[in-house]
């Protein structure tokens, strides 16, 4: 099930990985999420349909939230709190 997020959130960094293809925007994720500190948030822009069972998945995998996503014109955003 698709998780969409309601209402706006507040991200402390922007990942735009719009035009990169499978992996490439997973890989982006992993190096930015170790930028910012636990707890804040990272907004993901991607154009790649995998990103939307890689991300929650990744997540789910390595202890970080999964805040959801928001589907917009041309991409979708996704939102993950570092864990």
């Amino acid at each position: 099930m698709i998780k969409q997020v309601s209402g706006e959130i507040s991200a402390d960094a922007v990942l735009d990985a719009r035009d990169l293809s499978c992996p490439m925007p997973l890989l982006r994720v992993k190096q930015e999420i170790e930028r910012i500190k636990s707890g804040q948030i990272l907004l993901v822009q991607s154009t790649d349909p995998g990103s939307r069972n890689d991300i929650p998945d990744w997540c789910a995998r390595i202890g970080h939230e999964y805040l959801g996503e928001r589907q917009e014109i041309n991409y979708t955003t996704y939102y993950i709190r570092k864990g």
